[in-house]
């Protein structure tokens, strides 16, 4: 089946080939694989991709009858495409981390991502591998830097699949359930925006925090250093 053609792109954010609205328009066959292709490929090896937001549109798609596959199916398809590629992102990490991000200047490959990733990885634990899935970026580099430290397996996959679930099978469920709210299926795009929102809302968080940090770092160094400038009084 056809699906309702729109061309409007998410206002602006994406380009037209990255735009969940245009990536999931054909038959529903091809439109299932595009998706759970790229799903794959975002949580392992490229984080560039609109994963949340073609999830939420999977499930929109399905409540209005444009993808004509059951729910529980999809759900089941885009869950296992992520662990996939969380698997291949933790062996290739273990294998070939180090030497692909060993160059600082690289875009997308960059070290600071691998120092932050780390950092979020150390401070929430084996939660982190969960709570990585639902900020952009992270849940990409996590799968390698759980491979990269060497991560016991055996937690490491039953993180990921508890958080592949959540967030995979989660948010086209709740594209799903969204989908018949007419506010919500009249406004779209609006809804792509916040979405983007959300998903940043924790990156600035946790970039705040460490600015927040950092100044307290470099402030404390001062104030010991004048504390020992200080000549005490010696009374006659």
């Amino acid at each position: 089946m056809i699906l309702a053609q729109n061309n409007v792109t998410t206002m602006g954010l994406l380009p037209e080939w990255l735009d969940p609205q245009h990536l999931l328009s054909g038959l529903t066959v091809p439109v299932i694989t595009v998706l759970c292709l790229i799903i794959f490929i975002e949580s392992s090896i490229f984080p560039v991709l609109p994963g949340d937001s073609l999830l939420f549109t999977a499930g929109l798609f399905i409540a209005n009858g444009s993808i004509e596959a059951p729910l529980w199916l999809v759900c089941v398809l885009v869950t296992v495409a992520a662990l996939l590629g969380n698997a291949v992102g933790y062996g290739l990490g273990r294998k070939v981390g180090p030497w692909l991000f060993r160059k600082p200047d690289s875009k997308f490959f960059n070290q600071k991502y691998v120092d932050q990733t780390h950092a979020f990885l150390e401070k929430h634990g084996p939660k982190a591998v969960v709570l990585a899935r639902f900020v952009p970026f992270v849940r990409t580099f996590i799968t390698w830097i759980a491979g990269i430290g060497k991560m016991d397996p055996k937690k490491y996959f039953t993180y990921t699949v508890i958080g592949g679930i959540l967030w995979a099978a989660g948010i086209t469920a709740l594209g799903h359930l969204l989908g018949g709210v007419a506010f919500i299926r009249d406004n779209v795009d609006a809804i792509f925006i916040l979405i983007v929102l959300v998903s940043v809302v924790p990156i600035v968080i946790e970039y705040l925090k460490a600015r927040r940090e950092k100044k307290h770092e470099a402030a404390a160094p001062a104030a010991d250093m004048d504390a020992t400038q200080q000549i005490p009084r010696v009374r006659d």
